[in-house]
């Protein structure tokens, strides 16, 4: 068998006959070997004798979701390939014709994109048209570098065993993300073909809640790029921070004549820099553990740094930061001295307390965090 058409299913009873029939219609016009395939997650409007009816085989999926019915869908698939799409009549069954073509040319994934196939008018909602699935497609291409310009189409094919080698995880609607996300970090070959999205045939409200599967694709996302949720913001504010307090160490800095930076905004730069450094080594820790667990995550420069940073020069690194620490502290006892150990000018003495204080943090930091990056890397 070359083709299944799956179709997740949840009380579609004034669709999902139509969507069947039309995907068997589709079969006998281009005379492929193929079958529908309803992934049933517990309709109780009679969806499931409809759509045998129909002509299509039934999955009855118990675990509930949108990503569950179509895990267990694939799984049930008999098809080398497999095209999914919602059974609300949203997706036309009788346009598959590119997303065939794509899969017999060796595309592991094919992916619809409705902003260059048309949305109907009514068919998606203004917000997720115009600023939900805009934003999260392209902070999935930013992340991940990914191809994929409509992370959320429901119309997609596969090559069903290059997909299952992917075992996804997601019960929800985040799927549809975590199915391209690791698509895109295992290097299958992908492709787009536009299509086109119509208002379905529901006369209820749809499973879809845009503000809280919006946030579970998101985090998603976030959670599968430690190096862009922790490594890369954590490094911009170690930088930044150690920037601003090495010019405010040398003494005040008059800015564009309005307002002059002194010793405030010098401790400001250094908790800066020590915050960064904390938030750098979540992104090396959670770096590690997806290594550890064997899970695709970052290549170059974020392995690089990660590798660097279990070294024991590291260490060495960090125990010369707490030295000078630990050095700059005594020097201000010893100015403290000169004056009797008496009252100090605190525009003068702060300049060698904040750093002391931030070198021997940093330092310490980098000692211990290095030992657990050790720590979890040990077989």
């Amino acid at each position: 068998m070359e083709l299944t058409i799956l179709m997740p299913c949840l009380n579609e009873a004034l669709t999902v006959e139509t969507c069947v029939q039309k995907a068997l219609a589709y079969l006998k016009r281009r005379g492929i070997a193929g079958e529908v395939l309803v992934a049933d997650n517990g309709s109780t409007d009679g969806s499931e004798a409809l759509a045998e009816a129909a002509g299509a085989r039934v999955a009855r999926i118990e675990r509930k979701g949108y990503g569950a019915a179509l895990i267990g869908g694939i799984q049930a698939a008999r098809g080398r390939y497999v095209i999914m799409a919602d059974a609300d009549d949203s997706y036309d069954f009788n346009a598959l014709d590119e997303f065939v073509d794509g899969l017999r040319q060796g595309f592991k994934l094919v992916v619809g994109n409705r902003f260059k196939g048309g949305i109907k008018p009514g068919a998606m909602p203004l917000l997720n048209r115009y600023l939900g699935n805009p934003a999260l497609s392209f902070i999935g291409r930013t992340l991940f570098s990914s191809p994929v310009g409509d992370f959320h189409c429901g119309m997609r094919g596969f090559d069903r065993e290059a997909i299952l080698g992917l075992q996804l995880k997601a019960t929800g609607m985040e799927f549809a993300s975590e199915m391209v996300v690791k698509a895109s970090l295992a290097k299958f070959a992908i492709a787009e073909v536009p299509t086109t999205l119509s208002p379905d045939g529901r006369q209820r409200a749809p499973h879809l809640r845009p503000w809280r599967d919006g946030w579970r694709h998101l985090r998603f996302m976030l959670l599968r790029s430690p190096q862009w949720l922790f490594l890369y913001p954590g490094l911009a504010l170690t930088l930044l921070g150690l920037t601003g307090a090495v010019i405010l160490t040398l003494g005040p800095r008059p800015i564009a004549g309005i307002f002059t930076l002194d010793i405030d905004a010098l401790l400001y730069f250094a908790v800066a820099a020590i915050v960064g450094m904390q938030i750098t080594f979540f992104g090396l820790f959670a770096l590690a553990i997806a290594r550890k667990m064997q899970l695709r995550i970052a290549h170059g420069f974020p392995e690089w740094l990660l590798r660097l940073a279990s070294m024991e020069a590291t260490i060495a690194l960090g125990l010369c930061l707490v030295g000078a620490g630990v050095a700059g502290a005594f020097y201000a006892i010893f100015q403290w001295g000169h004056s009797s150990f008496g009252a100090l000018v605190p525009s003068s003495i702060m300049r060698i307390t904040i750093p002391s204080v931030t070198t021997l943090a940093l330092g310490t930091q980098i000692v211990f965090g290095a030992f657990l990056l050790g720590f979890i890397e040990i077989e």
